[in-house]
């Protein structure tokens, strides 16, 4: 890595209280379960075993994520780290399905219209975000105040949530909207992008952190 490449670290929060009863979450704010909370951990000592020393980080205003970022800023020795917290990193906007368990939602609507809601990048579920939305919103964020530091070479953390981070990653991996779909982050995912000037990847890596699901 040059002086001039930065590292963009993503990663998912740790396994919430929703996460645990498969319901929807949206801009609800359950906590961390244990597992959860053991998970956030184990992530922060997996990036503290690759030796990267962050200059800033960056959550969402959600305690899944907030916390998660605590724990895993507690496991690599770096709590005082300056942390900045943004709407714009929220999970997507779930509408009339927050709360509302999965399977339940498949008995209303049914499967494939629920995969679509889930999966899709355009679909719109009632009353709340596409994927496609809440890109208008965290990509934006991420090209000014994010992107900008890791181009001059700093490195930052960022921890937030399975959709947000998915419309994250479409942009950085140039993916078309057909393969949305298939893109999955787990929950205490680590995804590690390498960005050199004018925001071009040179690299991109990824590892789940023990039990990780």
């Amino acid at each position: 890595m040059t002086n001039q490449e930065g590292r963009l670290v993503l990663v998912r929060h740790g396994q919430s209280l929703d996460n645990e009863l498969n319901l929807f979450s949206g801009w609800r704010d359950p906590d961390l379960t244990a597992r959860g909370v053991g998970e956030a951990r184990a992530a922060g000592l997996k990036l503290k075993e690759q030796g990267i020393r962050f200059e800033a980080a960056f959550t969402s205003k959600l305690n899944r994520a907030r916390n998660s970022l605590q724990h895993m800023l507690a496991e690599i020795g770096a709590t005082s780290l300056p942390v900045f917290e943004a709407e714009a990193l929220n999970e997507r906007d779930y509408g009339e399905l927050s709360g509302l368990n999965k399977e339940g939602a498949v008995a209303v609507w049914g499967r494939e219209q629920v995969h679509l809601w889930r999966k899709s990048y355009r679909a719109v579920p009632p009353g709340g975000e596409s994927l496609a939305m809440t890109a208008e919103r965290t990509v934006p964020f991420l090209a000014q105040a994010i992107i900008p530091r890791v181009e001059s070479g700093q490195n930052i953390l960022v921890v937030a949530h399975g959709n947000s981070l998915r419309s994250i990653v479409k942009h950085l991996d140039h993916l078309s909207d057909d393969d949305v779909p298939s893109v999955h982050i787990a929950t205490s995912e680590v995804l590690i992008y390498t960005v050199a000037a004018g925001g071009i990847i040179t690299s991109k890596t990824s590892f789940l952190a023990p039990s990780g699901s």
